[in-house]
């Protein structure tokens, strides 16, 4: 029997984590203040271990190094190399030995990680055949292979295929040479063709093998906890009820791993699967992680009357597109105890959205959805993305003055940042716009610079805009919601403790509602990092903050 070893590497750079920029989440420690560490359930390893156990004799483990370091109370390691090498000793010293060691890699901050991952396993278990998975390999493996000798191969696309294959096959390292779904320096140095292997049918996957994790474990991340309708004494678990996405958007490369033709779980089976979340696991909230939930309005419909039936309500942290959120579909999700929506706006720009973004997206719908949502009592937090190749410091402009008119209850201002396999990224390779390695960004990071604006400039505009937008022009504070509006700046405080604009809006709410003791607290706090911190004066000047 095969044991096979699935891996998460730190979703942070091992700086970031150390020494967290003033502009992100932070999470005090024992040992001092660190960056925050995203905690998604890795369901693609989960639907990998299903699948293996399905059709083979196989023993699967799980480690998630950014559960490992939310647990972690004292962080001392010079390096996250140091890291993984003591606890992958420790690991082998028990008596551990894996046959297949498979790292995933979705995002470009962990890509440095992956290769220490990986030549820290090289080391340990030098029997192991090391493969990768997910985004990064698909489409970094040029970068992959010159990087770093320690990977026998990487897999392209989708996995479960490809993996059930190696772990079949007698000869490891010859499967690994002959089939197509599998990259290999030899395979890339002959220039051979390579192809993804889909699952038609997701049927064929069984339920996610969420008995090889603690899900637990996943209720300490910070980016679910942000959301307001997020309970954290409520169990919530993610699904995929489908694959594929069939828009073009320019800064997105999902479609390099799940393709743009849409495969769907059948109804029956997503039945099936949420009876079992939640007489299982007491799932109360899905976490729905398709990238186009909304391509098949009428299966949508069916599988929200799914939930109906079972009590149990929905969050789609991953957005849903926009133009089907008309007032039916609105009224559907609100009857399943659906309180908050992800809207991906992306811009208050037409010109941005239609010519560089390539989203059809009409900014009359973007009013009409937040408008239907007040009415409807959904809370709302629209994604915007700044910096994209193209995009001038007036579209900038516009699409403040845009945003400022829409009545959102919060806005998440982002950084876009070139994903390898993403047509921006081919652009800033073409056009020479990187000021930084690719595999070093994220998307606070801004490291792209044009004709039209500098990454320093993206930087600071993307603060501005989320100062601008959430607080010293907050539609709730605006239109006298000061309840819902205090949720919004308390959130602000929790993430980051000396956030003077959070604390004075704060104080205003408080007044408001009648609360005086609290109002002063809150102002005494604001005036108190107004005196002792540069960098908030600069932007209580910029806001008209009298203090």
């Amino acid at each position: 029997m095969d044991k096979v070893l699935f891996i998460v590497p730190p979703n942070i750079k091992y700086e970031d984590f150390i020494s967290p920029a003033v502009n992100v989440k932070m999470v005090s420690r024992r040992s001092g203040i660190f960056g925050a560490v995203i905690t998604d359930i890795p369901l693609g390893v989960l639907s990998l271990s299903a699948y293996l156990k399905k059709f083979a004799s196989v023993q699967t483990e799980l480690i998630d190094f950014n559960c490992i370091l939310n647990k972690t109370e004292k962080f001392e390691f010079r390096s996250f190399a140091e890291f993984f090498h003591d606890f992958l000793a420790l690991l082998r010293s028990a008596g551990y030995a894996p046959d297949i060691i498979g790292i995933s890699a979705l995002f470009s901050t962990l890509y440095q990680s992956m290769l220490d991952i990986a030549e820290c396993c090289r080391e340990i278990f030098p029997g192991a055949v090391i493969v990768a998975g997910g985004g990064i390999p698909t489409n970094m493996y040029n970068e992959i292979f010159r990087d770093s000798a320690c990977f026998d191969a990487l897999c392209y696309g989708e996995g479960e295929k490809p993996l059930l294959g190696l772990v079949e096959a007698g000869d490891k390292l010859r499967y690994l040479q002959v089939s197509p779904s599998w990259l290999t320096p030899g395979k890339i140095k002959r220039r051979r063709s390579f192809r993804q292997d889909f699952i038609e049918d997701l049927d064929e996957i069984p339920f996610y093998d969420f008995g090889i994790l603690d899900v637990d474990d996943y209720r300490l991340n910070p980016t679910i906890a942000a959301y307001p309708s997020i309970s954290e004494k409520e169990r919530n678990l993610p699904v995929m009820t489908s694959r594929g996405c069939v828009y073009h958007c320019s800064f997105c490369s999902s479609h390099t791993v799940h393709g743009r033709r849409m495969r769907y779980y059948s109804i029956n089976r997503v039945r099936e699967d949420f009876i079992r979340l939640k007489d299982q696991y007491g799932v109360k909230t899905i976490i729905f992680q398709d990238d186009h939930f909304l391509a098949n309005e009428e299966r949508a419909l069916t599988i929200i009357d799914i939930m109906k039936e079972l009590q149990i309500t929905a969050f789609f942290p991953n957005s849903l597109a926009l133009h089907a959120l008309h007032r039916k579909m609105l009224r559907a999700l609100k009857n399943i105890g659906v309180n908050q929506l992800v809207l991906s706006v992306e811009s208050g720009s037409s010109r941005v959205l239609k010519e560089i973004m390539h989203k059809p997206l009409d900014l009359s719908v973007v009013k009409r959805v937040v408008d239907d949502c007040r009415q409807l009592g959904i809370y709302t937090d629209v994604n915007v993305l700044i910096g994209l190749p193209g995009e001038t410091k007036q579209d900038i402009d516009d699409a403040r003055n845009f945003l400022k008119n829409v009545n959102a209850n919060w806005f998440r201002i982002n950084v876009a940042t070139p994903l390898p396999g993403s047509e921006m990224l081919e652009i800033c390779l073409k056009k020479h716009y990187l000021k930084a390695s690719y595999t070093d960004c994220d998307y606070k990071k801004s490291i792209v610079g044009t004709e039209d604006f500098t990454s320093e400039y993206i930087q600071e505009m993307a603060y501005i805009l989320n100062l601008d937008l959430n607080f010293a022009e907050n539609s709730d504070f605006r239109l006298g919601n000061y309840g819902i509006a205090l949720i919004g700046f308390e959130n602000a405080i929790k993430a980051k403790n000396d956030h003077l604009l959070a604390y004075y809006y704060a104080a205003k709410c408080c007044e408001k509602l009648g609360n005086l003791k609290k109002a002063q607290q809150y102002a005494d706090t604001a005036r108190t990092i107004a005196a002792e911190n540069s960098f908030w004066r600069k932007y209580a000047k910029m806001f008209n903050i009298l203090i």
